[in-house]
């Protein structure tokens, strides 16, 4: 069975790195728009037999919102499956709609489950997506096969020579990413070969508003690392590293996977509270000010972290050991 990469026009720069490590071309792809808004989208090659991955990010703008996105993607899937694809696997670097994974107040959606059965309806046989808020919840809402990629062993590449030698703390923001922090904070020990703490910050979130001051660990005289799956308006990592601050950090780092940057992100990114932002390019930065972006922003490449997963998967090899990667395995 034969390997296809394809992808809306919008998803063409990444799907089109992570086919050239794979050695092939994207299959072209015809995105026809009509007056009234409607459009059709269809493989411009022969797809009947082939292992085909749609390779997809799924967050809203520039240009079509997240919901546009997310049908277009829907209806080339079903075109696909139509069309005789031996097997189409949606691979979402974001996915759309991952955050509301549960409910928190009476009547609410649980709309990652909302989005999984829309998946499922249109013949798509697997999952990828990279590190989702919830990966339990994102699993569980499929009953197809799902694949949750994470990003920290190209962070924790990308991390080493700046820590050499230094102290080093990794912090949660959140009660709720204590698991994600102590997986980078495990992976930066094991490759730093000294002992590396966790610290927690208290956060509270109703109605918008956000609450909890209370600070457990120790970051006195060390680099501060804050990670979080991803950063929207900044407000979080930036009071987390006003506290890692005043409690002595000699420097601030914020780690995300995801950088949406949206509101007043602008602000908080400038702010020299924190020394500086690593995030990978499953978001291009385009609500940040070009200038901003290049000097504050480090921006790690998720298109190696996909094609050999995509290569594994094709080849029925196994992804467990794909996260860690603190040698530089991968490549850029």
């Amino acid at each position: 069975m034969s390997l296809g990469i394809l992808s809306l026009a919008c998803g063409a720069d990444l799907a089109t790195a992570v086919a050239g490590r794979l050695g092939l071309a994207p299959v072209p792809v015809e995105e026809r728009g009509f007056e009234d808004g409607e459009h059709k989208i269809r493989p411009m090659a022969e797809v009947r037999g082939l292992d085909l991955y749609l390779l997809q990010p799924l967050f809203g703008g520039p240009d079509l919102s997240a919901d546009e996105k997310l049908l277009r993607t829907l209806f080339l899937a079903a075109a696909l499956v139509d069309q005789g694809a031996a097997r189409v696997t949606l691979v979402a670097p974001y996915l759309a709609y991952a955050r509301k994974d549960r409910r928190t107040k009476p009547r609410d959606p649980v709309s990652i489950r909302y989005l999984a059965q829309l998946v499922e309806a249109v013949g798509t046989a697997r999952v990828v997506a990279l590190d989702v808020h919830n990966p339990a919840a994102f699993e569980n809402a499929f009953r197809i096969e799902t694949v949750h990629l994470e990003a920290r062993g190209l962070f924790v590449r990308r991390l080493l020579p700046q820590l050499a030698g230094r102290a080093v703390a990794v912090v949660s923001p959140d009660a709720g990413g204590v698991k994600r922090a102590e997986a980078l904070r495990r992976d930066l020990e094991a490759a730093l070969g000294r002992a590396v703490p966790l610290a927690l910050m208290e956060k509270h979130r109703s109605a918008g508003v956000v609450s909890g001051e209370a600070f457990a660990g120790e970051v006195e005289g060390r680099v501060a690392i804050l990670v979080d799956d991803l950063v929207s308006t900044g407000g979080t990592m930036l009071r987390c590293a006003r506290a890692c601050r005043e409690r002595g950090a000699a420097a601030v780092h914020t780690v995300a996977t995801h950088g949406l940057f949206t509101g007043e992100a602008a602000t908080a990114v400038a702010d020299p509270l924190i020394d500086g932002w690593l995030v990978t390019d499953s978001v291009p930065p385009f609500r940040l000010p070009e200038a901003l972006a290049r000097s504050r922003l480090a921006i790690e490449p998720v298109a190696p972290l996909l094609a050999e997963a995509i290569r594994r998967l094709h080849g029925g090899g196994s992804i467990v050991d794909l996260v860690a990667d603190p040698a530089g395995t991968l490549g850029a």
